[in-house]
């Protein structure tokens, strides 16, 4: 029984990882429809900023606050690379082509890139190995992208913004990804210094550029505060920063790859986006992709 405890308390850590990547990728889904949502409504990216990290900084106040807006012993490259993006940089882009997508699009150009960038980092900076399987599943994902982009050069239903800002966004967090692993952070310190910059910066844009939050909907502006900032903000900050410490960051993102099944579902049942054959064919074969990306496949092979 002793012998096997190791054994069994890193099968435990690895149950917890994979939860939270999984709860992380239900949460995005849920993230990229209510953001599809406000596009209909008078909230601005700014505004949704401000929902979106003023609750965590309100909640992961006393983490902040002890760690300090400079953690001691964390170079500030890694801060800055963590806040650029998973923070205000991030949103911002992410959100003004989520405006403009459906979210079929969004969740194969944004959560299918991510495990992409995430490799591509990886292997270049940090000098990575994926194994076969993990290439295999990285080419699917690769599919699925070009049967999207094959789509809207036909349709012409996509425009340029989203192809170029989504993937820049999936690269920003891929290099969030990295560098949080590398910080030496806990999940509640890496999500509360996120959080409480990203809110001080969307503050100072609001000042600039105001905000439109007094004028909407008591409503809209709860489902936003739940999906922004308690779901997407909060929870999900922290389940991923979970599935980074224990799967590591090329794994933890390869997850993301299962947002577009989740994404096309989320837009045809809540908010009549059409979907096609194809749409859902580059959706299924992008979040199939994940199976063999994440590494799951070759851990069993292994044993």
């Amino acid at each position: 029984m002793v012998a096997l405890a190791p054994e069994m308390k890193k099968s435990n850590s690895l149950g917890a990882g994979y939860a939270g990547a999984l709860i992380t990728i239900l949460i995005w889904a849920t993230w990229i429809i209510a953001t599809r949502h406000s596009s209909a409504t008078h909230l601005g990216t700014i505004d949704l900023g401000l929902i979106r990290y003023g609750v965590p900084a309100l909640v992961l106040a006393p983490v902040w606050l002890r760690a300090g807006l400079i953690p001691r012993g964390v170079p500030v490259m890694l801060v800055a690379i963590m806040v650029c993006g998973a923070g205000a940089l991030f949103f911002q882009i992410t959100t003004f082509a989520i405006h403009s997508t459906p979210a079929s699009a969004v969740g194969v150009l944004l959560g299918g890139s991510m495990p992409l960038a995430a490799a591509l980092i990886g292997v270049v900076v940090f000098g990575e190995r994926p194994d076969f399987t993990r290439w295999l599943g990285l080419a699917a994902i690769v599919a699925g992208l070009a049967i999207l982009l094959t789509i809207a050069l036909g349709s012409h239903a996509i425009g340029w913004i989203s192809f170029t800002f989504l993937p820049l966004g999936a690269l920003l967090w891929a290099g969030y990804t990295h560098a949080f692993k590398r910080s030496g952070l806990t999940a509640l310190e890496g999500g509360a210094l996120i959080a409480v910059w990203s809110f001080i910066i969307h503050i100072g844009l609001a000042l600039v550029f105001g905000t439109a939050i007094t004028s909407v909907p008591l409503a809209e502006i709860g489902l936003q505060f739940l999906s922004q900032g308690i779901l997407s903000g909060l929870a999900a900050m922290l389940a991923y920063g979970i599935a980074v410490r224990v799967l590591g960051g090329s794994q933890a993102a390869a997850f993301s790859a299962l947002t577009p099944v989740l994404a096309a579902l989320g837009g045809a049942i809540f908010l009549d986006e059409p979907v096609g054959v194809w749409e859902i064919a580059a959706a299924l074969i992008t979040g199939l992709g994940v199976a063999l990306s994440t590494g799951i496949l070759s851990h069993r092979c292994k044993r």
